[in-house]
């Protein structure tokens, strides 16, 4: 559930990063948090980047290395000065009198700062990551408590980052729970099946609408249309030729990689002998 707010687009590196500081926690830590790190726009907060802040957590008071966090991101802005504090972390499921002190020193740090919850325990069953903005709620002069206010989460990810995202999810149906990189060549021996699988079922469409079978869908019609558009004009010589070209110069990198990592090996046994 969420209300009228900016949206909160999080990377798996983020929640690869809040999994590993709870699995590491320390021995009798009931939960961990940190800082989050991204980008503001006027309609997006895009959480990039985080790290975790030791703490000490009882009934009746919490206490957070302030220091350590400061000094963690001072460090982080010498490597990504782009990123700028958005924000704080804490796993588990619900939201305690500890989140509203630890709440208020991220709001000096930055405006309206969100605090996302990940679920770690799966209480749920599943990994829940729910985001919150808060808001002073009370009477003026008076007593005055904080309401936090949910806001939409959606996961995006780099182009770089899929190729982590997609062995992660190879590992699930693994025997061993271990799962390693493919070669460049079966990756386009991959992509290429996958294109050939989506051409076959084109072209049954395309038959069982010829056919009568199916009744023809102009909307489908226009995708095609555009499809064949953008293919450039060119003739089957001249692709094999530039694919041949290609697979060359793939593997010549390939090689003198290689290459290079048995130069250092033996340079490294040289030196140690």
């Amino acid at each position: 559930m969420s209300v009228f707010g900016p949206v909160v687009k999080i990377h798996p590196v983020v929640v690869a990063s809040i999994s590993d500081s709870y699995e590491r926690r320390n021995e009798g830590a009931s939960r961990v948090i940190g800082t989050l790190l991204g980008t503001i726009d006027k309609h997006s907060i895009e959480v990039t980047n985080c790290f975790s802040v030791p703490h000490n957590e009882s009934e009746d008071e919490v206490a957070v290395d302030m220091e350590f966090a400061k000094n963690m991101y001072e460090l982080h802005k010498r490597v990504s000065p782009t990123e700028v504090i958005i924000g704080w972390y804490a796993t588990g499921f619900d939201i305690t009198e500890h989140s509203v002190l630890i709440h208020e020193y991220y709001s000096r740090e930055a405006s309206n700062p969100i605090h996302l919850t990940v679920d770690t325990a799966l209480q749920s069953g599943k990994m829940n990551i729910r985001a919150y903005v808060s808001a002073q709620m009370g009477v003026p002069g008076k007593t005055v408590g904080v309401m936090f206010t949910p806001l939409t989460v959606k996961y995006i990810y780099y182009d770089t980052e899929r190729i982590g995202v997609d062995l992660l999810q190879r590992t699930r149906l693994a025997s061993t729970r271990t799962k390693g990189l493919t070669s460049d060549l079966s990756q386009v021996g991959s992509a290429a099946a996958r294109v050939q699988d989506m051409l076959t079922t084109v072209l049954a469409y395309i038959e069982d609408v010829l056919s009568g079978k199916v009744t023809a869908d102009n909307s489908v019609g226009r995708f095609l249309m555009d499809l064949v558009n953008k293919v450039p004009t060119i003739s089957a010589e001249d692709f094999e030729n530039m694919l041949n070209s290609n697979i060359n110069d793939l593997l010549m990198v390939t090689y003198l990689s290689n290459l290079t990592q048995a130069q250092i090996a033996l340079n490294e046994k040289l030196v140690l002998l």
